[in-house]
Formats: C-alpha cells, sequence, structure tokens
C-alpha cells in the first residue's frame, strides 16, 4: 500500500511550528474559556487553535499547565508595562482588571494551590512588579507609608477573584468599586 501523500493545503512544518502553535493555543484557550468556563472541553483548545491534539498535550498535558502559560503572558505584559517610570499602582490595577476580564475562567484554577512549582514563580515575579511600584508610589507621596508590598498582592488578587465569581456584565462595576476601595485605603494618611 502506497504512503498518503502529505496535504498540500498544511504542510507538515515539524518543530519549526511548535513555537506558532503554542501561540495559537493560548490565544485559543483565551477565547473558549473566556466563552465557555472551565467547562469547555481541552479539545476545544486545539480546534480553536487549528492544530492537533497531539500539539496541544504536547504544549501542555493538563488545564493548570494551559493556565499557567496564559498568565506568564500576563505577567510578561504586565513586567513590561510597568516598567515605565510613570506607571502608577492605579495603572497596574487596570491591566489586571483588563487582563482577568479575559482570564476568569483560569483564575481559580491558578489559586487553588500557590504552591504548586509551576504556580509560584508567577507570584515571585508579581510581587517584583508590586514591590517597585510601591517604592516608585511611596517616594512620590501617592500611597501611605503603611502600605505594604503584601497590600497590593492582596489588592489585585482580590480583584482578580471578584471579576472571576462577577456575572460578565457587572464586572466594570465591580472592577470601579474595588478601585475605590483600594484607592481609600492605599491613600497616605
Amino acid at each position: 500500500m502506497p504512503t498518503p501523500e502529505p496535504d498540500p493545503k498544511r504542510p507538515n512544518r515539524g518543530p519549526a511550528a511548535g513555537p506558532g502553535n503554542r501561540a495559537a493555543l493560548i490565544a485559543a484557550a483565551r477565547e473558549v474559556y473566556a466563552d465557555d468556563g472551565l467547562n469547555a472541553p481541552f479539545s476545544a483548545v486545539a480546534k480553536r487553535a487549528g492544530v492537533g491534539q497531539g500539539s496541544l498535550y504536547r504544549h501542555f498535558p493538563d488545564r493548570k499547565a494551559l493556565a499557567v502559560a496564559v498568565f506568564e503572558e500576563n505577567l510578561i505584559d504586565l513586567e513590561e508595562f510597568t516598567a515605565s517610570p510613570e506607571r502608577t499602582i492605579d495603572d497596574l490595577l487596570d491591566r489586571v482588571v483588563a487582563q482577568a476580564m479575559v482570564s476568569t475562567a483560569f483564575i481559580d484554577l491558578i489559586t487553588a494551590d500557590v504552591h504548586d512549582p509551576r504556580v509560584a514563580p508567577l507570584g515571585i515575579r508579581f510581587y517584583g512588579v508590586a514591590e517597585r511600584l510601591l517604592a516608585r508610589e511611596r517616594t512620590l507621596g501617592h500611597v501611605g507609608a503603611h502600605v505594604e508590598v503584601e497590600d497590593v498582592m492582596m489588592a489585585t488578587g482580590m480583584l482578580a477573584t471578584e471579576l472571576a465569581r462577577a456575572d460578565p456584565a457587572q464586572r466594570p462595576e465591580v472592577a470601579r468599586r474595588a478601585r475605590a476601595l483600594f484607592r481609600a485605603a492605599f491613600a497616605p494618611r
């Protein structure tokens, strides 16, 4: 029996396709889980990305691995965004809100075990972002001396969790109210 010819419309690029497939899977996961929550079949991510299930499992053996990859991208974005000297804690909270709006399904998955060796490094890196912004805000007199890095960490965690729990239509109002509470709590005394 002759070997079937490869599909000329979709050539197999081999290992060179790996980074593109990974990026497509992460983007597809954001869409699939934003639309259908974590109840969406894992295979729906591969289908939306236009790759085979083998590629999905090669890159992400389980949902948590995929959630970590989504949050890794979010963290890279936060690190780059907050590197600019004019960025504030308010800017950080705005960006966390924007990210949480499209990553809500993953929040519970990530926060279920913050000591997971795949999750813990993300927390350490985020701590660095919060620490840098807090130092900057204190120097400018925008934040009280009573505010600690852990307070900023807690505020962003609470904000993301509340957004994840809120009905999608209510999320902007939840974000607005939480931001007002944090602004009052962080103000100089």
